[in-house]
């Protein structure tokens, strides 16, 4: 072997470039560092070029407070991505690096729309469900309550939107919607009214309740006067029930919209329509 210079001369120049490339790793190593590229800045800018309204400086120092590590060149930007999208009222963020010592945040703001279940956290207008400040949410605009099994946000939001259109026609919005572990669907409206819609059995049967119930409602309202109606239970099929806390019905009121049948229980009347 060490006759064959041929040999002996790829072995050294072999070794001499793992010297070199030592070298040049160290001196690499070495020069990232160096205390100019310790992260001096973390900027936070909006993803989509507009005004954040929740993600400030305070929140996000007090988010990412000791969670940030490395330098310019040795940051890990998914975990640091990760840091920031576990700060209230971050949806998504992205992460890059701007030399020589600063990264810059781009962040998506969630944007609530109400209140998901009983435990104090929100539901977005894109349907995800987050933590986050309650009275800083109430600051822009009062918050639809809204609950459903786990997994059904994305349904419960299509669904209220669905709602707000059907009773645009008399005038009545919906202030919470609930769907039940059992898929019955329940809406409060702002005169609070609680309307009970029942289980869809094909994708008309809620639209069919919901008009039937627009299309009678102006004639309710005539006949009670001022009758408060607590609830109507929309599941029968070619009727409905309600609750009133102090039901008028007037002397004319021989001309019934359906066959009536009346039921009187202490301060509470319920009617079958």
């Amino acid at each position: 072997m060490w006759q064959d210079t041929r040999t002996l001369n790829a072995t050294a120049g072999g070794l001499m470039a793992l010297t070199v490339l030592a070298c040049i790793a160290s001196g690499v190593w070495w020069v990232s560092q160096r205390p100019m590229f310790t992260l001096r800045t973390v900027k936070v800018e909006s993803m989509y070029g507009i005004g954040l309204k929740h993600v400030n400086e305070l929140t996000v120092r007090n988010g990412i407070v000791g969670k940030v590590k490395g330098n310019f060149f040795t940051a890990d930007l998914d975990q640091v991505r990760g840091v920031f999208e576990s700060v209230p009222w971050v949806r998504r963020a992205s992460v890059r690096r701007e030399w020589p010592n600063e990264l810059i945040v781009d962040v998506e703001e969630h944007e609530a729309l109400g209140t998901w279940g009983e435990d104090g956290r929100l539901l977005s207008v894109k349907g995800d469900v987050f933590t986050a400040n309650l009275a800083e949410a109430d600051d822009d605009h009062p918050l639809p309550a809204f609950e459903g099994p786990p997994g059904s946000e994305k349904d419960v939001l299509a669904r209220f939107a669905q709602l707000r259109s059907w009773f645009a026609p008399i005038k009545l919005a919906p202030e919470s919607l609930s769907l039940s572990d059992r898929y019955a669907w329940t809406v409060k409206l702002d005169n609070g009214m609680s309307v009970a819609l029942g289980r869809e059995q094909d994708n008309k049967t809620l639209k069919t309740r919901v008009d039937r119930l627009v299309g009678i409602y102006p004639q309710l309202v005539a006949r009670l006067q001022d009758g408060h109606i607590d609830t109507i239970d929309m599941r029968y099929p070619n009727g409905l029930a309600l609750a009133s806390s102090a039901l008028s019905v007037p002397s004319d009121a021989s001309k019934p919209v359906k066959p009536a049948k009346k039921k009187t229980n202490s301060s509470k009347t319920t009617k079958h329509i």
